[in-house]
């Protein structure tokens, strides 16, 4: 997965509260929290360089004394984290997430200062192990199977200059990129490693992958019109049944997946008998249900993804990347129009009940 880190364990402890002062009834201050803040251009392996520990502990809260019967708090202990972490203990559960720059999540609660409910003597603060869990968060997530052209793609539609080659398996890490329109808007586009068929159980890159794709707003399929074989001990695979098995890939590991919104781009329509085999394709998207006797029954999605738009596209000659372009803005716009509208509804049905 090369140097990229979506996950980093760390220990979190609150801060021990100051001793408290008996003879005059005096408070010890309260230990110092935790907090992860999240903030932008942080990443998970900067975290993990500057703190190889990954220990994070708050300060102690001060003793009572003669001077200060009321002991001051520890120093909080504030630990910058990326956009986009979700936080999970070490059994699993998920406590919290950090979508936004400056939104905060409490760690570890320092312990109480020594008080007549203690019998003068401090507490020790919360400690625990927490999984810092990245999830990329991008608007647009390409998805498709290895050397389908997807860092071709992006590199065509965006600034971005992913590693390109000829072999399965170039992109062993996330790569973002913004695609710019004349007004400014920017769209950000995840190319997420290629999936292969099991990756639901974490075959491959599996969980890696299909995790970031939770994030994305909207997916982009990248398919090459002629087929796909990962080896030659694989089975070949049409364009149309690559289609299947990414749905049933998404599906399987997780079925909110297929709700998304999505478009299909169909690459690489410079190879001969591409257009034959467009035609094919599209008279079969039309009717998938004629054509599902070509898979084992375990491979055929429960339900099949419904593309807004269809873009047969050349990252070698340029041909469609303009259109594809376009048809991504149009979507992104929709569905912000969608969510806006939504909220105007609720909205209004809040002050009608209210009144």
């Amino acid at each position: 997965y090369g140097n990229f880190i979506d996950d980093l364990r760390v220990y979190v402890r609150g801060g021990t509260g100051g001793m408290g002062y008996p003879r005059l009834g005096g408070e010890g201050g309260r230990g110092g929290d935790v907090w992860f803040v999240a903030r932008e251009r942080i990443t998970l392996k900067s975290i993990k360089e500057k703190y190889p520990q990954k220990r994070f502990v708050a300060g102690t809260g001060a003793n009572s004394s003669v001077r200060a019967l009321k002991g001051e708090k520890g120093k909080d202990c504030e630990v910058h984290v990326p956009l986009g972490i979700s936080l999970v203990t070490d059994d699993g559960k998920h406590i919290g997430e950090l979508n936004a720059a400056g939104e905060r999540f409490l760690a570890a609660r320092g312990g109480l200062g020594g008080s007549l409910a203690t019998n003068f003597l401090p507490c020790k603060g919360q400690k625990r192990i927490v999984h810092l869990d990245l999830k990329l968060i991008a608007d647009v997530g390409l998805v498709g199977f290895p050397n389908a052209g997807k860092s071709s793609l992006l590199s065509k539609i965006s600034h971005a200059k992913p590693e390109t080659a000829s072999y399965p398996f170039t992109t062993i890490q996330p790569e973002l990129g913004k695609i710019m329109y004349t007004d400014y808007k920017q769209i950000s586009v995840a190319d997420l490693p290629g999936l292969i068929e099991g990756a639901h159980a974490n075959k491959g890159m599996g969980h890696k992958f299909l995790k970031h794709v939770e994030r994305t707003k909207q997916l982009l399929l990248v398919v090459d019109i002629s087929g796909f074989q990962l080896s030659i001990k694989t089975q070949f695979r049409t364009a149309f049944e690559t289609i299947l098995l990414l749905t049933k890939e998404l599906e399987l590991y997780k079925e909110e997946l297929v709700a998304k919104p999505a478009l299909l781009a169909i690459n690489k329509m410079d190879l001969p008998c591409a257009k034959d085999n467009l035609n094919e394709l599209l008279s079969q998207l039309q009717n998938p249900q004629d054509f599902l006797d070509l898979l084992e029954e375990e491979m055929i999605p429960a339900n099949t993804l419904q593309f807004r738009e269809i873009i047969p596209v050349s990252t070698y000659t340029g041909e469609g990347i303009e259109e594809l372009k376009d048809c991504i803005r149009k979507s992104i716009d929709e569905e912000a129009e969608q969510e806006n509208e939504e909220y105007r509804r609720k909205k209004l049905l809040l002050l009608q009940t209210s009144k």
